[in-house]
């Protein structure tokens, strides 16, 4: 369906429809995902994200540049804020003639005098337009347009400057006789009192549309039972993207640092999805014949049940559990999507016919119940390519985590905690390790290379500890190979079942190859027990807005 013919179904149909405003192309996509099947180009709103006042100190033609890239963006038609017309019948004309032309299905026109001032400012000193006037306006574009779906729609402030019902709804008509295709009723009062008399005395003559900015609260439901066919949500994105705005300014700026807000918004992947950026990539994999994408995937090892957490590994394997309503797997394939891996592999084990995450694929490890974490990564050896990112599947942690792990490197490299004195202090047991150098925040880019990992009966004994393992590591290249060749190595022995992936680091690092570390302080945790439990609630809690 053409915008234009969508647009004027809207307006038309007997069903409720609504439109939300946008001020921006990226703001359009947003509101085309959430489901919405038509836009408000608000005239408040493209004049604040411009800085400019809605005072119609944004010109025409630089509307019409934000409109261009606003239709390009989406799929779903586009009804513009035009305000008085941005002149008399003349501009009405030429308004119409360059609208069409660049695809936008319709223009809504206001009865007041150009320039136009906000309805909500001053309002009753705000004078309107001569009848005639006005519908010379509406005569003019309708005779101007060329496409007969256009929509013209004629809006009367008639309540706004204070006139009576009688007054409103007789320039309402006129409107409409003049050839308007709906008429919008405007309203500063805090109930619906004011449209819903209107809409009894204007009985369906023309479809009626609304824009409830100050009476928000009264039901949807008591807009269908009075006829009205459109309610505009006007400018109520351009007000929260202020709220988040200033919220994330403020916060950034007394905190010096932006570690405590990355995780609450979205990553710069989700601004690339929205741009548009795969459809370049695949452009560039088409034209640039020189071009090679890399391709990142990952391995999750949650073969394990999780026997400390008792009642509530019965029935699902530990990465099931729900943290905050959504279960640890989830999460954590979530977070790895968001980084741009989306070729995921769960090595699954117990309880295998609980895990219910989409978009994985899942490889069981037959021997799980005898077996630690290497023999679930022995099981996807050949799932480990020329970029993986290897993980337990009880990890929660901040996304940054993953983003910098992703930008290593190195051959084979690990992420280690270096905030472990209070886990020392409470000889909290984990999977702790003894690097190069210890973490100098003050150093970046060094050269930290893993030495080997405490032996766990050694939680008496680690004052030469520099940190403890994360539980994720990436593997490129060589490293697949050094990784591939200590577990044919360790393949041999009469224990491999009873070994883990920390067996496997040591075994690479003892061998001569450098494993690269990254160091971190804390944002991070793995759920072993019913504390987890709680400490893992609090820490998504944190992370999400």
């Amino acid at each position: 369906m053409k915008k234009t013919k969508a647009l004027r179904h809207l307006i038309e149909s007997s069903e409720l429809s609504f439109l939300m405003e946008s001020h921006n192309a990226l703001c359009a996509k947003i509101v085309q995902e959430a489901g919405f099947k038509g836009i408000w180009a608000s005239g408040l709103g493209m004049s604040a994200s411009m800085g400019m006042r809605d005072s119609n100190e944004l010109s025409w033609t630089q509307i019409l540049e934000i409109l261009d890239f606003m239709n390009d963006a989406v799929s779903i038609p586009i009804l513009l804020d035009g305000d008085t017309g941005y002149g008399n019948f003349n501009n009405v004309r030429l308004l119409v003639h360059k609208l069409e032309c660049r695809g936008i299905a319709g223009v809504c026109i206001e009865d007041k005098l150009f320039p136009k001032t906000n309805s909500f400012i001053n309002s009753e000193s705000q004078s309107l337009a001569d009848i005639d006037e006005f519908c010379g306006k509406i005569k003019a574009g309708k005779d101007t347009q060329r496409n007969n779906d256009f929509c013209i729609v004629a809006r009367t402030e008639g309540f706004i400057a204070g006139l009576s019902l009688s007054e409103t709804i007789k320039r309402a008509e006129a409107y409409r006789q003049a050839g308007a295709d709906a008429v919008l009723v405007h309203s500063k009062q805090r109930d619906a009192s004011e449209v819903i008399a209107f809409a009894r005395e204007w009985a369906g003559r023309a479809p009626l549309v609304i824009i409830p900015t100050t009476y928000y609260s009264t039901t949807t439901e008591v807009y269908e039972a009075h006829g009205i066919n459109l309610v505009i949500w006007a400018n109520q994105l351009l007000r929260g993207t202020i709220t988040a705005i200033k919220r994330l300014a403020n916060t950034i700026y007394k905190e010096r640092s932006v570690m405590n807000i990355d995780d609450k918004i979205v990553p710069v992947t989700e601004v690339f999805r929205l741009q548009g950026v795969n459809e370049l990539l695949e452009a560039e994999e088409r034209y640039l014949k020189t071009y090679q994408k890399q391709k990142s995937n990952a391995i999750i090892l949650a073969a394990s049940r999780g026997e400390e957490l008792h009642e509530l590994t019965l029935t699902r394997p530990k990465t099931m559990i729900s943290i905050s309503g959504k279960s640890i797997l989830q999460r954590l394939v979530e977070d790895f999507k968001s980084q741009g891996v989306h070729d995921i592999t769960v090595v699954t084990g117990y309880r295998a016919e609980a895990i219910n995450v989409s978009g994985i694929s899942m490889v069981n490890n037959p021997y799980y119940a005898g077996s630690k974490d290497l023999s679930s990564l022995r099981c996807a050896l050949d799932k480990i390519g020329k970029h993986t990112i290897i993980a337990y599947g009880d990890l929660l942690a901040r996304r940054y985590i993953i983003r910098d792990l992703l930008k290593s490197k190195k051959a084979l490299t690990v992420v280690v905690d270096s905030n472990i004195s209070a886990k020392l202090k409470k000889k909290t047991p984990g999977d702790y390790v003894r690097c190069s150098c210890a973490d100098d925040r003050g150093v970046f880019d060094s050269e930290v290379q893993l030495k080997s990992f405490f032996n766990k009966d050694d939680i008496n004994d680690l004052s030469e500890a520099h940190g403890q393992w994360v539980g994720i590591m990436l593997v490129h290249e060589e490293g697949r190979d050094w990784m591939e060749e200590s577990i044919r190595c360790l393949e041999k022995r009469a224990d491999f079942h009873s070994l883990s992936v920390t067996d496997l680091l040591n075994h690479i690092a003892a061998s001569g190859h450098p494993v690269h570390v990254i160091y971190v302080s804390g944002h991070w945790l793995d759920v072993n027990n019913l504390p987890d439990i709680e400490q893992a609630g609090a820490f998504i809690q944190d992370i999400t807005l």
